[in-house]
């Protein structure tokens, strides 16, 4: 979909199957996904058959981050709960531990921004974030967005309540208001 020097994002392929199989089955990542149980890999499979959809239609998609010089993906980011008639859509990322670090979430958020906004032509962009966790902070504040809420004790992670931010992007040269 979008190219950089770095990274270019792509729709899932049915060769992304066994790699979303270790991640959406990666109980580290269950209390940001809000997942409680595993997922089957036949259940994985129909989910990457059936994401042909147009967003318009499923209301989220899921693009693979894939790095240019080696054609490997190394993430995701997810655009979702997509409403057109307000003209916003939330996003969340997903990059491989070994690759964290290195720029390319910021390079894959940057081009799924543009693509928001001068393709979707959405208003506005949000995320939710754990108020603990500084690294997606500051990768998303870097971009702009705003802490505009939070939602006290919204999750519980290891037997502790954590608040959660609510941060939004608003695109101030499409559409009125803001």
């Amino acid at each position: 979909m979008t190219d950089n020097h770095h990274i270019h994002l792509r729709a899932m392929e049915p060769e992304d199957i066994d790699l979303l199989y270790r991640w959406e089955n990666d109980k580290r990542i269950w209390p940001v996904s809000n997942t409680l149980a595993p997922f089957s890999r036949f259940a994985l499979e129909q989910y990457v058959l059936n994401s042909d959809k147009d967003i318009f239609v499923s209301k989220e998609i899921r693009l693979m981050i894939v790095l240019v010089e080696t054609g490997k993906a190394i993430g995701a980011i997810d655009l979702f709960d997509f409403n057109p008639m307000h003209r916003r859509v939330g996003v969340g990322i997903l990059i491989r531990d070994d690759y964290r670090g290195k720029g390319y979430a910021g390079q894959a958020l940057d081009a799924v921004i543009d693509y928001c906004f001068n393709t979707l032509m959405v208003h506005q962009v949000f995320c939710n974030i754990r108020s603990d966790n500084e690294v997606s902070l500051k990768l998303f504040t870097s971009r702009g967005f705003e802490i505009t809420g939070n939602k006290k004790d919204w999750l519980l992670s290891d037997h502790q309540w954590k608040d959660e931010y609510l941060l939004q992007l608003i695109n101030k040269r499409n559409g009125h208001g803001g």
